[in-house]
């Protein structure tokens, strides 16, 4: 494929940009959380660094997939997750809640972000080559 055949990367929406922030930036927060948990002896350190580590590897997947509808409700239920991950460090409960208010203001703006940008630039081709025909001999 020639650098002119190759296609331009996918332009990412407002909404799965900002959303993509909160996932990384939770998937720290539970690193973070699994080095108190081992810590403090809430769990085995075979099943903290499992679990912390799943959770960890799901937030960061979850990021990269967020141009799905599903993946999306998947981040909801992640937040759901995080909130109950105080049960094994009880400040969890309000950072997690700190973490759904979080989701839920960038999932609101960047909605109207995106409308916004789709009623500005509703033909949005400016980073596809346009041909035009009429000039070619």
């Amino acid at each position: 494929m020639s650098p002119r055949e190759r296609r331009s990367p996918r332009r990412r929406s407002a909404t799965e940009s900002l959303l993509s922030i909160v996932l990384v930036l939770e998937a720290l927060l539970v690193f973070f959380l699994t080095l108190v948990v081992f810590a403090l002896d809430a769990l085995p350190p075979a099943a903290a660094f499992i679990g912390g580590g799943v959770l960890f590897l799901i937030l960061i997947a979850l990021g990269r997939v967020l141009r799905y509808s599903w993946a999306v409700w998947v981040g909801w239920l992640m937040q759901i997750v995080i909130i109950l991950t105080g049960l094994l460090e009880p400040l969890m409960f309000g950072i997690g809640a700190i973490f759904v208010a979080l989701w839920t203001y960038c999932f609101i703006t960047g909605g109207r972000l995106d409308a916004r940008n789709a009623a500005l630039f509703p033909d949005d081709t400016a980073d596809t080559p346009t041909t035009d025909t009429k000039d070619t001999p």
